[in-house]
C-alpha cells in the first residue's frame, strides 16, 4: 500500500517578501523534511537548517515534529531587536518627553 499524502504549507517571510508554499507530503513527514521537500531553501539560501527556529501556526515546535494534514510550518528569522529592550527604550523615551505613564499634578484650585 502506498503512503497516504497530506496537504501542508511551508512559510517564510522577510521584511520585503513572504512566501507560502503548498505541497503534499507523505504521512509521517516531519517539519524539517517538509521544508527540504518544499524547495524553499533554494529560494532563501540564508535559512540555516542547523539552527532552525520554526513553528506550526505560531507555536514553537521542534524540527522533528510530525505533521498532520493542514499544518503550516513557519520558518522564523532571528530578531533584529529584542522586543523587551525596545519596550524599555520606548518607556524611557516617554518619560523624557512627558508622554504616558506618569501622574498628573492637580491644577491649583484656588479661586480667581
Amino acid at each position: 500500500m502506498a503512503d497516504s499524502m497530506i496537504p501542508v504549507e511551508v512559510a517564510y517571510a522577510k521584511p520585503e517578501e513572504q512566501l507560502i508554499l503548498r505541497l503534499e507530503v507523505p504521512e509521517g513527514t516531519t517539519a524539517r523534511q517538509a521544508i527540504e521537500l518544499s524547495g524553499i531553501l533554494r529560494r532563501f539560501p540564508e535559512i540555516d537548517m542547523d539552527h532552525l527556529k520554526l513553528g506550526i501556526f505560531g507555536k514553537l515546535k521542534k524540527p522533528d515534529q510530525v505533521l498532520t494534514a493542514g499544518d503550516r510550518v513557519e520558518i522564523y528569522r532571528k530578531l533584529i531587536a529584542d522586543p523587551k529592550e525596545v519596550r524599555k527604550q520606548r518607556a524611557a523615551q516617554g518619560k523624557r518627553t512627558g508622554k504616558g505613564g506618569g501622574k498628573l499634578e492637580p491644577k491649583d484650585a484656588s479661586p480667581d
